[in-house]
């Protein structure tokens, strides 16, 4: 499947996570992604865990599949000059660079649009564009905490917890691949591009919304439920005789089919029980009578028995039982890279019936420098174990 953003080339200085991604969310679209790494060891990501394959770890190459690499000294004039050249050329460009740091290599937004007015310019700090905190750099875990987000995962009683993805740096990258698309879409109409700025702050806030609306429209706190909701009972992870099963019943006849499955008819008309406003408030009395009928059967037995009445369930699987269930397998989600010997998981979405696919391996610092007339400077490679 032709990329349905082929011709379109972005300029990349992305470090790590949220830039990267985004790059790597464009490239399996199928634009050009040239990403401009230091001269010294490149993106840090290259380091970020053991060696996996030329030195770079696996993080680095999931994150930089199908991407070109220029190494450039931006501490030079001649670095910054063959830059700003890679620019004129470019239809996007994204960074994550630390706050500062773009305006003193002059190529801030104001700055590198009024040269190149068509270019459309996407940024990604940690606590946004504006406010007192702007120049801040920050990192996933800590904007998790500071944004609340982590106050909220957990149960009750448990510290605040971060979420095991990388949310607000993934979600960054995607906020600005929306915005690119967006942008790329207007400059077809007016032939001008323009500025887009998002954070790691505002991506937290953003996935956290349902709590801080909630907060900020009712004064109402957020409850914490480890796995459940706040609105429905039964809907969260309940032990069975061999591993934990989730059980959502989002409505009253939900409810009424698991009674059924778990031979107790008798929930449907009590009071305490009959609707959700009423098993909110009686939950832990639901829970004494319910959890210790899972403990009875397997977990395989109870999800069998709840598919059947149609009860909706899962198992909660391990990464490897997830990777492993014929429907995962049957979703193709886990694609070999192309001219090499592993699998790295491609973009959550199909166009026209095809997922599009990663495009190639991670490149080799300074890997492309020729291809985009860059004299390539001392390098100094990864370190390796």
């Amino acid at each position: 499947m032709a990329g349905v953003l082929e011709g379109v080339r972005v300029l990349e200085l992305g470090q790590v996570l949220a830039g990267p991604f985004a790059g790597a969310i464009l490239a399996d679209l199928g634009a050009e992604v040239v990403k401009v790494e230091r001269t010294e060891g490149g993106d840090d990501a290259r380091r970020m865990g053991p060696a996996f394959r030329h030195g770079d770890a696996l993080n680095f190459h999931i994150f930089n599949r199908g991407k070109q690499s220029v190494a450039l000294d931006l501490k030079t004039e001649a670095g910054r000059a063959h830059l700003d050249r890679l620019a004129a050329q470019a239809d996007v460009f994204i960074h994550n660079l630390r706050p500062g740091v773009p305006g003193a290599l002059g190529i801030d937004g104001q700055t590198l649009c009024a040269r190149h007015p068509r270019l459309i310019y996407g940024e990604i700090s940690a606590f946004g564009a504006t406010g007192p905190m702007a120049m801040r750099p920050g990192y996933e875990p800590l904007l998790q905490a500071f944004s609340g987000l982590s106050s909220t995962n957990g149960g009750e009683g448990d510290p605040p917890m971060r979420s095991g993805a990388s949310m607000c740096d993934q979600g960054s990258g995607m906020w600005l691949v929306i915005g690119v698309l967006a942008l790329l879409h207007r400059r077809e109409r007016t032939g001008r591009g323009g500025l887009l700025s998002t954070s790691l702050l505002e991506t937290a806030l953003a996935w956290n919304a349902q709590k801080g609306d909630a907060w900020a429209n009712e004064g109402r706190l957020p409850q914490r439920h480890r796995s459940g909701h706040p609105g429905f009972v039964p809907y969260e992870a309940f032990d069975t005789a061999d591993g934990p099963l989730l059980i959502c019943c989002g409505n009253d006849r939900l409810f009424a089919k698991l009674a059924h499955a778990l031979e107790r008819p008798e929930w449907i008309g009590d009071e305490r029980f009959a609707t959700n406003r009423a098993r909110l408030a009686h939950k832990a009395t639901l829970f004494e009578q319910l959890a210790p009928i899972l403990r009875t059967r397997t977990r395989a037995a109870w999800s069998e028995r709840f598919e059947a009445a149609g009860v909706p369930c899962a198992p909660v699987h391990s990464v490897p039982e997830a990777l492993a269930h014929p429907q995962v397998q049957a979703l193709g989600m886990l694609a070999p890279v192309p001219g090499a010997d592993f699998s790295l998981t491609a973009m959550p979405l199909c166009i026209d019936g095809s997922r599009p696919q990663v495009q190639g391996v991670a490149p080799r610092l300074g890997e492309h420098n020729a291809r985009h007339q860059v004299p390539t400077p001392p390098i100094t490679p990864p370190e390796t174990p």
